[in-house]
């Protein structure tokens, strides 16, 4: 049976987002990643490969080294389905900024 882990129990653990800032800028090899946090390497590791698993990292092999990288397309794909709610949300608060100015007007 093959189980695939859900993006957004990956995403909603701090440490993973924290990793995955961390990459934003660059990839890493796994021990630099471990060297930016407080955890043990395997704790590090596991984050890294629950990551991967989800297709939010991707590997290379560069010598004897791997390093780590954001996967853009799986990370476009988060922000595509999130889009709507944020749309909703924009279109929620403007409404409540146009009914407090109202409010404040008729002070």
């Amino acid at each position: 049976m093959n189980l695939r882990r859900d993006v957004f129990q990956a995403l909603a653990d701090p440490t993973r987002r924290a990793i995955l800032l961390l990459l934003a800028s660059q990839s890493m090899t796994a021990g630099a990643i471990a060297a930016n946090f407080d955890s043990a390497r395997p704790t590090v590791s596991k984050h890294l490969q629950i990551l991967t698993e989800c297709e939010l990292l991707a590997q290379e092999q560069k010598g004897r080294e791997v390093y780590y990288h954001l996967s853009a397309y799986k990370m476009k794909e988060i922000a595509d389905f999130l889009e709507p709610f944020r749309q909703h949300w924009d279109d929620r608060f403007n409404k409540l900024e146009q009914v407090m100015k109202a409010y404040q007007s008729k002070k």
